[in-house]
């Protein structure tokens, strides 16, 4: 059986991609979460922001991709 993705949940996998990526790019390089010149910026865009978009489209959606990654 071939299963395709609904546009709502390929949107979801790609925030919790960019929320994935993100979270890794602040703990493997010296890219800091707070600077004088950028701010929060730098957090912000690298994962509040991809959280964000996750947790308007359905609260309990992070989560139930999560749950679901781990089954596989």
């Amino acid at each position: 059986m071939h299963d395709t993705l609904s546009p709502r949940r390929l949107r979801a996998l790609i925030a919790l991609a960019w929320l994935v990526g993100g979270a890794l790019l602040l703990l493997l390089t010296p890219l800091s979460g707070h600077s004088e010149t950028l701010g929060w910026t730098p957090a912000f865009w690298l994962l509040i922001a991809p959280a964000s978009v996750l947790v308007a489209m359905n609260p309990a959606l992070p989560m139930s991709l999560l749950a679901a990654l781990l089954r596989r």
